[in-house]
């Protein structure tokens, strides 16, 4: 069982009367940030060390308690080491830490006592030595008992740094910051405008990430320029996707009515937006929004490549385009449940890109090309994952 410790007891260095936990932090708070990364690295349980509990960070706790999770508050060292087990495995977070979540995941193996290090020469200021020179880099794998052994000792000891001490008289493991992670985000601080700086670029880290080349040629560098701007303005997620839902709408008319480079077109864009506007979600913890504009990302493309096929066939009085166009779908959704067991090949497709392929034809004036071509596309990505999905078994 894995467990999560979240120190939230600092104030940020320039913000009166705000913990350093609740600053801004890539479209939530630090700590609903921190929570992510124990609950994506399989924590079902996360203890919150407090020293007074503000709006901001009750706030940010109830929202925390929506994912499934249990969480609890603490005062003391006593207090924490009742709430969890004793077979636990406990993953603490400094406070004020930001990083990414392969660092947390390469943490949350089984183990006894373990601590994060970087050479005391790449070390940051905040980062406290422990000897070796090493630096603890703010993430610590612990055995309740260390929590225990705190516990009796007086209240007075700073619970972070004791800890860190305790694991170190245990003789944790040390484990090595990965390569880049300092230039990807990591470290610990108490500085608003620098814990905003470090938040844009975990941001950016996350909204980089896609199975297939639409998603990295076309969806992350958009998401890089237009996420961040709604972060910022705190736009709804709903409106932006009602602006979807529009643009859906429209490109499933305008094919019907047989306009299919202006149909095609227009429902990729609303399939982009509905795409942008779930990773928004995701970062915004609203997770129920988030399936539904993935489902919505995925449902539009293949809506919109029946359609178009279907108004092919009419204006044909030829049934070969709707065939394609059902077989299209029919491989693409194949693919993506395949895409579910294994990691999708870096020129796989999804309904999005097969819509893309179709657009393209359209728009050059061969549609029923298009939608062969996108056919073909589809099929080869489904034959692709069948073959990886036979070596693994």
């Amino acid at each position: 069982m894995l467990a999560g410790l979240i120190i939230a007891t600092h104030d940020a260095a320039d913000r009166s009367q705000m913990l350093t936990a609740t600053l801004p932090f890539g479209g939530v708070t630090l700590i609903e940030y921190q929570a992510r990364l124990l609950i994506g690295a399989g924590a079902s349980q996360i203890v919150v060390m407090v020293a007074r509990l503000t709006p901001e960070l009750l706030g940010a706790i109830n929202r925390i308690g929506r994912r499934d999770v249990t969480v609890d508050t603490v005062r003391s060292a006593a207090e924490a080491a009742e709430k969890f087990h004793p077979l636990a495995r406990v993953l603490m977070l400094a406070d004020g830490l930001t990083t990414t979540p392969d660092v947390v995941a390469a943490m949350a193996h089984e183990g006894g006592d373990a601590l994060l290090v970087v050479g005391e020469d790449e070390r940051d200021g905040a980062f406290e030595r422990v000897g070796g020179g090493m630096a603890w880099a703010g993430i610590a794998r612990l055995d309740p008992r260390r929590i225990a052994e705190l516990a009796a000792l007086p209240r007075d000891y700073d619970m972070e740094s004791t800890l860190v001490r305790l694991a170190s008289q245990a003789r944790a493991t040390h484990v090595e910051l990965p390569a880049g992670a300092l230039t990807r985000g990591h470290g610990i601080d108490h500085g608003g405008a620098i814990i905003a700086e470090r938040g844009r670029s975990v941001l950016r880290d996350a909204l980089s990430a896609g199975s297939t080349w639409f998603d990295r040629l076309v969806i992350a560098p958009l998401a890089r320029v237009l996420v961040p701007v709604a972060v910022r303005r705190a736009i709804p997620v709903v409106m932006i996707g009602l602006g979807g839902v529009a643009l859906g709408l429209g490109g499933l008319i305008a094919l019907w009515w047989g306009k299919p480079a202006l149909g095609t077109v227009t429902a990729l864009i609303g399939a982009i937006v509905f795409a942008l506007t779930a990773r928004l979600a995701m970062l915004r913890d609203e997770r129920a929004q988030e399936g539904a504009l993935e489902a919505a990302a995925l449902a539009l493309p293949m809506l919109a490549i029946l359609v178009d096929g279907h108004a092919m066939m009419l204006a044909q009085a030829n049934g070969g385009p709707q065939i394609v166009a059902v077989a299209t779908v029919t491989a693409s959704a194949l693919a993506e449940r395949a895409a579910t067991a294994i990691e999708r090949p870096w020129w796989g497709a999804n309904p999005a890109c097969c819509l893309a392929v179709a657009a393209i034809g359209a728009l050059v004036g061969s549609p029923v090309a298009g939608l062969a071509l996108a056919a073909l596309v589809a099929t080869a990505t489904l034959a692709g994952e069948i073959e990886l999905l036979r070596r693994q078994a």
